[in-house]
């Protein structure tokens, strides 16, 4: 264990990409306690305003991510610089997309319902990150072997077939999946081969004509939201905070 870990983790090749993801994960976390605290108006924390403007954490975040970024294209992979760059674009990542929601909307979604894509689309980056440290590589090349890298057809012909599975899932309306399948083929396979979800553009294109295969794939979908829909929400809430309660709305009279 302690072998495979010096080997897949602590080389020097991958050390940036660690030091990235740390500080990605931390700053996350540190955002997440600190917004809370000034949420419940505890602690000595308060909303960032210059001018009567509430600046959020995403705009230090932008500015961490590219000053990161044009650090590590700039400097060696393996020397100090390429370190403290790979810091620096990992905080700012961990800002930005912390508020990805309010970027998506265009709008301060943050304590909503709409705000809970900040948090699966922070553990979402984290998982395939540590995938990556853990030595899979994007499309399946790194199941092949020396001497299959060295057949370039091979090569295009492998990383061209988990694309289209990837592909597959993502218009069967299985985003999770295809992202994941882009790191680990296996996982895109079976996304490509299972039913594809009411309203996705698979559904639309091939279900039209096929009412049992519209209500099957309703009734699946119904079956999987009921079964994760409870325990994804409560880790949402234990790893980002609850939204606030949706306003009552009064009944529209005419």
């Amino acid at each position: 264990m302690g072998h495979w870990w010096v080997r897949n983790i602590i080389e020097p090749g991958k050390l940036p990409l660690l030091l990235a993801l740390a500080a990605f994960v931390g700053t996350f976390v540190v955002t997440r306690v600190i917004t809370r605290l000034i949420r419940a108006g505890k602690g000595p924390f308060g909303n960032v305003k210059a001018g009567g403007l509430h600046i959020h954490h995403v705009v230090p975040g932008v500015v961490l991510t590219v000053v990161g970024g044009f650090g590590a294209v700039a400097s060696e992979r393996h020397g100090v610089g390429a370190a403290v760059s790979a810091v620096l674009f990992g905080m700012g990542a961990g800002l930005v997309l912390d508020e990805f929601a309010l970027i998506l909307h265009l709008h301060d979604v943050y304590w909503s319902e709409e705000g809970r894509k900040s948090v699966e689309v922070v553990v979402l980056t984290a998982a395939l990150v540590g995938l990556l440290l853990a030595g899979f590589a994007p499309f399946g090349v790194n199941d092949l072997s020396q001497q299959e890298l060295a057949d370039r057809g091979t090569v295009i012909s492998n990383v061209a077939a988990n694309f289209l599975f990837s592909l597959v899932a993502l218009s069967k309306g299985k985003a999770r999946i295809a992202v994941f399948g882009v790191i680990v083929p296996l996982v895109a396979v079976v996304g490509a081969l299972r039913l594809a979800r009411p309203g996705s553009a698979w559904a639309r294109r091939f279900y039209g004509r096929r009412p049992h295969a519209r209500a099957k794939a309703a009734l699946r979908a119904y079956h999987h939201d009921r079964r994760w829909a409870g325990p994804r929400r409560a880790v949402q809430d234990w790893i980002g905070g609850k939204p606030d309660p949706r306003p009552a709305r009064l009944p529209h009279h005419r």
